[in-house]
């Protein structure tokens, strides 16, 4: 199975020339150090940048240079710092053509839960209702089962909903799937070494597999 930068990766492969991106908390943070050299891509951090890059080497940290993770990032040339009022209008005029999110659970009709974390205390969702209200497309990066080993890809989310009806596309440490429009995951690559029984078996929710399934390139 995949680890977070193998998700990471295989996310970045579904990045167009010409795009303009955003990257929300967690494991989508790491796609940017991983979009090809050959596609011209534009980041955009909700708390006010537009032209991110990869992550400093260690020793060229910038403190004052963060995304909204509040980790340290590095600006490109040309790129704009800005206030997250202009950010934010940016993302509700739907600006933005691709939106990669972590999930805490995703339904077969395409709700997410990101925002609340069971037993700890939370500030709020930040950024991501305004993301997924506003967003055409939308992929999440997230683990397939949780750490209790339950499925996190469900008939219905039982965490309080971020967003309803709005993931197009999950990359997981086990496969990519789609979430079709009439509900349901149709599984489009297994992770390497992954079997289709493996899939089924870790997903709750229904589950759609139509001919030969092959195996990710990473």
């Amino acid at each position: 199975m995949l680890d977070k930068t193998g998700i990471a990766k295989r996310i970045a492969k579904e990045i167009k020339d010409g795009y303009y991106v955003n990257l929300g908390i967690g494991i989508p943070t790491l796609v940017a150090n991983y979009i090809p050299d050959d596609v011209d891509v534009i980041l955009q951090s909700e708390n006010g940048l537009l032209g991110m890059g990869p992550f400093p080497f260690e020793g060229e940290e910038d403190a004052d240079t963060i995304n909204a993770g509040k980790q340290t990032i590095t600006k490109l040339p040309g790129s704009a710092v800005f206030d997250s009022a202009m950010s934010f209008g940016m993302i509700r005029a739907k600006k933005v053509n691709l939106t990669i999110l972590g999930a805490m659970e995703v339904s077969e009709n395409g709700d997410i839960a990101n925002w609340k974390i069971p037993g700890k205390m939370v500030k709020g969702m930040g950024g991501a209702m305004d993301l997924v209200a506003s967003a055409d497309n939308i992929i999440v990066a997230m683990q397939h089962i949780n750490k209790a080993g339950e499925s996190k890809l469900l008939p219905k989310c039982t965490l309080p909903l971020t967003g309803i009806n709005c993931v197009k596309k999950i990359v997981t440490e086990l496969a990519v799937l789609d979430v079709l429009p009439g509900g349901g995951f149709k599984l489009l690559e297994r992770a390497p070494g992954i079997s289709v029984e493996e899939i089924i078996k870790a997903t709750a929710g229904k589950l759609i597999i139509e001919g030969d399934i092959p195996e990710m390139v990473i």
